[in-house]
């Protein structure tokens, strides 16, 4: 497929049709993805492919969820992406401002939102299709299209509403336009070393004390070098494996807590300051998520042990808040709760200003692929730093997709495939997608059986 000479010129490409599905896998067979908070999910996720009038060319995205009520965030999917058969899209820029309007800004969406709950999670698949389905009609990999479109065009495309307190669009060009000096050697770094990853592998909470520790070697083996596990249901229990994990990896390797949000704010200072002990890099998600005020108490209390959050911020006015405030110390952004690239950007942009590193939430399937693309742009566009940064990694489910991601010595290397690494395989579509996939048809006949 040959890209138009203009980065954002489509030349009247129209999308025909749109198909979407529900898809989950059965992770809660195995507790993959276990927590305190979620004892049992199943990773799913409400897919969506744009089909165009050009042979070959389409966009692929979805937004993650943990089984039951996909059903719910797949209607909503469904109720913004049919408006889109019959668009033509001429000028990039320009629609993707008009789509992302369209679908957080609408007066209905407000009513349901406005821009949290299920309608912005629609959201989240609908334009990460369509970025998908630009960089596809470049012949980039979405990290480079990103990198290569004008300061002045990205900003246009980006959810600044509500932040020019902190963030104005001529500050953000800005900042864009100061880091595009070296831009060319930070890809030639990546290309050679990848971007540093940290894997929550090992430490679901539901695995008993044998299979993390035996994770946890074969993490080391493979040259993981930070390492994240959960936490949160009974102290004694967490110091007990916190210690196990911290005497494998020895002191020089980073370990990580999650507490995915359980612990009132004085309970979540105690066991912070417990669990300290086996030196913590950060605490994740110690309290309620939308608890600003809270997480600012929690940092001041358990310093050193910084304070991570932000997979479950609802949008990039929380951020502002939390970064703002010094509530937090890591800046975990999730390409699927926020409003695609076009909101998560807004917060690399912020969090740069407020001098916080961007670790990225990929603890669910399909995230580790989307949210790389991400970190490599923060790193060549933005930030400039790999300094305390990392992109989480979980193994779960990257043989379903098309363009999975590629790990080298606990890092990830660049994508180099055209796209967003957003396409699952038509086979994993077939077999997953629920309830009429073939997996979850063969689950419900033998449990008949078993009635």
């Amino acid at each position: 497929m040959k890209p138009s000479t203009d980065p954002w010129e489509m030349n009247g490409l129209t999308i025909v049709d749109v198909s979407i599905h529900d898809i989950r896998f059965p992770t809660s067979d195995y507790l993959g993805g276990s927590d305190a908070m979620n004892t049992a999910p199943d990773y799913s996720a409400s897919y969506v492919q744009l089909s165009t009038d050009r042979e070959g060319l389409f966009g692929c995205g979805f937004t993650f969820t943990i089984g039951r009520g996909t059903e719910i965030v797949t209607r909503m999917v469904e109720q913004l992406a049919r408006d889109l058969v019959g668009r033509r899209i001429d000028d990039m820029v320009r629609f993707m401002a008009e789509l992302l309007q369209e679908v957080t800004q609408d007066s209905f969406l407000r009513w349901l939102g406005p821009e949290k709950g299920v309608t912005h999670l629609a959201a989240a698949a609908v334009l990460n299709a369509t970025w998908d389905l630009w960089a596809r009609a470049r012949g980039l990999p979405l990290w480079r299209l990103l990198v290569e479109l004008d300061p002045e065009d990205l900003v246009k495309c980006l959810a600044l509403r509500y932040l020019e307190d902190v963030l104005t669009p001529e500050e953000a060009v800005a900042m864009l336009q100061r880091r595009r000096r070296g831009h060319e050697e930070r890809i030639r770094h990546l290309a050679e070393n990848g971007y540093p990853g940290y894997t929550t592998s090992a430490g679901w909470l539901g695995y008993s004390d044998a299979q993390v520790q035996h994770l946890v070697e074969k993490a080391i083996d493979e040259g993981w070098s930070a390492f994240k596990i959960k936490v949160g249901r009974d102290l004694d229990d967490d110091l007990r494996r916190a210690r196990i994990v911290r005497r494998l990896i020895g002191e020089e390797r980073h370990l990580m807590v999650d507490a995915n949000q359980v612990w009132e704010v004085p309970q979540a200072i105690e066991w912070v300051n417990a669990l300290s002990e086996i030196g913590l890099h950060w605490i994740e998600e110690p309290t309620c998520p939308d608890d600003i005020l809270g997480h600012a108490v929690i940092a001041r209390a358990v310093a050193p042990v910084l304070v991570a959050t932000g997979e479950h911020a609802h949008n990039r006015v929380m951020f502002k808040q939390f970064l703002s405030s010094g509530a937090i110390g890591v800046c975990q952004i999730d390409i699927c709760r926020m409003a695609s690239v076009n909101e998560n950007i807004s917060v690399l942009l912020m969090a740069e200003k407020f001098d916080v590193p961007v670790c990225p939430h990929a603890g669910g399937v399909g995230l580790c692929e989307l949210v790389q693309h991400l970190s490599m742009f923060d790193y060549i566009a933005v930030s400039g730093s790999l300094e305390n940064r990392w992109i989480e990694y979980v193994e779960h489910l990257h043989e379903m997709f098309v363009d999975p991601v590629r790990i080298k010595n606990g890092s990830y290397l660049l994508p180099e495939a055209p796209g967003f690494s957003s396409e699952m395989s038509p086979e994993a579509i077939a077999a997953y997608a629920y309830p009429t996939g073939t997996v979850w048809r063969a689950r419900a006949a033998a449990q008949a059986r078993r009635r």
